[in-house]
């Protein structure tokens, strides 16, 4: 979803839905790595049901990290995701179901965005390789100093698309790593794991989803299952409250901003490429024995608790006085739909909707108006009562004006005056002793204070002037060269845009890409592609070497007939924001029967190998031979039974569906949704809708409240403190062991030193770690 600030501004809001994961590390002792027993007991005392996987949430920034070295090949890559999984299994501990999803071929709308953000990423690929190459050299002819280049290929994170090989090798290591931790591993032999890799239709996170929905649709469905799903982007939290489990958690990284970032240049922090001096390199430490140790700490997870998310809901959507019977679910439903006018991977955002300005909440009071004056809700099992919603829209469109003008306002303020400008270059009281802050894009800043002059400029920040009159018409010229006054035009966009909305809707609620049927307006956005295609679809010709040579020559060659979808360079219009990296590509339209056409004459090329890349698959299943539901699958493979059979719910928790032979399990279709009792206690107090209620908000460790923190007294922190000698004179002996220097240890007979030697070996796996940990801070010697 594309709303970067959504869930800073939800936990700001909704503290208590937070819980800070706790995770018990493996130890190594003696050399040898002593793993996790994840059959005991979840350490945050909460035991879950089902795991799922939204793996390009977890694909990416282990092929391509940005705080840590990238990997060096294909198979350090493989080994990072398994370790990433790993971790995650470790925290969560599911008990019944590991399903892990990896987005497939995904509906038309989607391939839009998709496309955009694929041709923006070569773009800016490009780009930073000829900006450091021109920055090396001016950095060099000044007389400063750059370690030497390494030549090493730049990782194309455009292969992370269904239909490279990239992606079909992915999916044969997943294959070998479940069935090794289902063979050797404790924790994982009374699971069912699925495995949907990107030959199976669907974004992963609906494709996780459909199996909910399809799940929670069987009458032996268990409605007490603890649900937790994984992954960063705001979306989850709505797909998650769209099922209407009482119980669903997500686990995610722990967002911290401004973490620092080496210089692709000399490797240093506290600069951009861009501002590069070539300046020499500081000493790590007195003997620079922290010259090859990574100060970033490892990245810690969160708990984001939807059951607590929908007691807020509660409180905030009750409404008195309806002439009605009140639903909380179906104003859940009408919340997660309004959510959808602040951004979404498939709609334009409405400019004069910012979620840091509010916007949410204030159309949660526009809702509460419309409703008590329609008498009904916005929306009913995915579908829209569009005059309820236009009803909300005419609120928001008398607002806009205001909105402009206080964002106008608000952004005045806060630059100050026109001609003065901000950051690096702005004036400074004299006698401050602070140092000034670096200039972070002086285009774009220098950009910023001509646009606080010349108001009639045409950069892309102020061309339409929104908080001026006659908004409307340049909105209208600007974005599509037509005239406001068109009256058919603005109607087809609108009636575009509600399109857009109701088919959203149904996206999130009913329907994926391996159940759809008919000829309707919805089903039209679910042009089928497979993966080859899709990626002539999303790919630049830059990327074009994922694709047979044929196929490429389509993206490259003067003659294409399809040559027009391919464009060098493009432009981004900013739609209001201030980043690049926040606008729209404008990028030709696809015309998928122009792109069949062309691709009619290339399709005989395809080798084997790329043929069976190109086909569509299915979801694969997983389980160990002490599982209860082995024998049923085993007896079908002896018998190699045509017949259908489906395996009774028990034996798997519940869960349902038709097995069919040699790779996949496949799901039965409910329409019916389950309507079950379940367990509930709640978890908010009285005390807790006063944020912070006059005391420091303090992170709670996972879901018991009422946790004993440990505490040391004095002479615990005297024994801290002893240890943090004892680590620096290991840390001594290791440094001097070059230069034959004899470093004597420092022993205390208040602190026996085979304790410390015992707790070393235990908290830390290697003197590297040990180093760190006291460059970071860790110990601090208080005695």
């Amino acid at each position: 979803m594309g709303v970067p600030a959504f869930f800073r501004w939800l936990s700001r809001k909704y503290p208590s839905i937070i819980v800070h994961c706790v995770e018990e590390k493996g130890k190594e002792c003696n050399g040898v790595r002593i793993p996790v027993d994840t059959t005991k007991p979840n350490p945050n005392e909460v035991e879950f049901d089902n795991l799922y996987l939204d793996m390009n949430g977890i694909i990416h920034p282990c092929t391509h990290p940005e705080d840590k070295p990238a990997p060096k090949n294909e198979d350090e890559m493989m080994v990072a995701i398994f370790e990433y999984i790993d971790r995650l299994f470790n925290i969560v501990r599911p008990r019944r179901v590991l399903y892990m999803a990896i987005d497939g071929v995904a509906p038309r709308a989607k391939m839009n965005q998709q496309r955009s953000r694929r041709f923006r990423a070569s773009k800016e690929g490009v780009e930073l390789v000829e900006e450091k190459s021109r920055v090396r050299e001016e950095v060099i002819q000044k007389g400063g100093y750059l370690p030497p280049e390494e030549i090493k290929e730049r990782f194309d994170s455009n292969c992370i698309t269904p239909g490279t090989e990239f992606m079909d090798n992915l999916a044969q290591c997943l294959r070998y790593y479940v069935a090794e931790r289902l063979t050797n591993d404790p924790g994982w032999k009374n699971i069912v794991v699925f495995l949907s890799d990107a030959s199976v239709p669907g974004e992963g996170e609906h494709k996780i989803m459909d199996f909910i929905r399809r799940q929670r649709g069987q009458p032996n469905h268990d409605p007490n299952t603890h649900h937790c799903l994984c992954g960063a982007d705001a979306d989850l939290i709505m797909l998650g409250l769209a099922t209407h489990e009482p119980n669903f958690t997500i686990i995610r990284e722990e967002f911290k901003p401004n973490k620092p970032r080496p210089c692709g240049l000399c490797g240093q922090t506290g600069h951009e490429i861009k501002a590069c001096q070539g300046m020499p390199r500081e000493k790590q430490g007195q003997h620079d024995e922290f010259a090859n140790t990574m100060p970033a700490a490892e990245q810690e997870f969160i708990f984001i608790r939807l059951c607590v998310l929908r007691e807020y809901l509660a409180r905030e959507l009750t409404m008195a006085s309806l002439p009605f019977p009140f639903d909380f679910e179906r104003s859940v439903d009408d919340w997660v739909f309004m959510c959808f006018f602040v951004g979404n991977d498939f709609l334009p955002h409405l400019p004069s909707l910012e979620i840091r300005e509010g916007a949410i909440d204030r159309l949660v009071g526009i809702y509460k108006d419309v409703v008590h004056k329609t008498g009904g809700y916005l929306t009913q099992n995915g579908y829209v009562n569009l005059e309820r919603v236009e009803m909300i829209m005419q609120a928001v469109g008398v607002a806009e004006d205001n909105i402009f003008k206080k964002r106008k306002d608000d952004d005045a303020q806060q630059q100050g005056p026109a001609y003065l400008t901000t950051g690096q270059f702005a004036p400074h009281a004299l006698g401050r002793r602070d140092r000034p802050e670096a200039v972070q894009n002086a285009r774009h800043q220098f950009g910023l204070v001509l646009c606080k002059i010349f108001n009639e400029c045409d950069h892309p920040c102020v061309s339409c002037r929104l908080w001026e009159e006659g908004w409307k018409q340049r909105y209208y010229k600007n974005k599509f060269d037509v005239d406001a006054t068109d009256e058919d035009f603005r109607r087809k966009v609108v009636q575009s845009y509600v399109e857009g909305l109701c088919w959203v809707l149904r996206y999130y609620y009913q329907v994926t890409l391996k159940s759809h049927g008919g000829h309707d307006l919805f089903v039209g956005r679910f042009v089928q592609f497979k993966p080859l295609e899709q990626l002539m679809g999303v790919f630049p010709a830059a990327s074009g070497n994922f694709l047979p040579p044929t196929w490429r020559n389509l993206m490259s060659s003067p003659d294409s007939p399809i040559i027009d979808f391919y464009p060098d360079d493009f432009a981004i219009d900013l739609n209001g924001k201030k980043y690049a990296w926040q606008g729209v590509a404008l990028l030709p339209f696809v015309d998928e029967r122009r792109l069949r056409a062309a691709l009619a004459d290339v399709y005989p090329d395809l080798t084997s190998e790329e043929k069976r890349r190109n086909s569509l698959g299915s979801d694969v299943l997983f389980l160990g031979k002490s599982h209860p539901l082995f024998d049923f699958i085993h007896e079908l493979y002896r018998t190699e039974s045509n017949e259908v059979r489906n395996p009774t719910p028990s034996l798997c928790h519940g869960i349902q569906g038709t097995p069919a032979l040699f790779s996949f399990l496949c799901l039965l279709s409910h329409v019916a949704t389950a309507l079950s009792q379940w367990k509930k206690s709640w978890v908010l107090k009285p005390e807790d809708w006063v944020r912070g209620n006059g005391q420091p908000w303090r992170p709670q460790l996972g879901f018991n409240p009422n946790r004993q923190q440990a505490h040391l007294d004095q002479s615990g922190f005297r024994a801290l403190g002893y240890v943090h000698i004892y680590i620096f004179n290991i840390i001594n002996v290791k440094t001097s062991k070059k230069k034959k220097k004899k470093v004597e240890h420092s022993c205390f007979p208040e602190f026996p030193v085979k304790v410390v030697q015992t707790f070393c070996i235990f908290t830390f796996t290697s003197v590297r770690q040990i180093r760190t940990a006291v460059r970071v801070g860790s110990f601090v010697n208080i005695s």
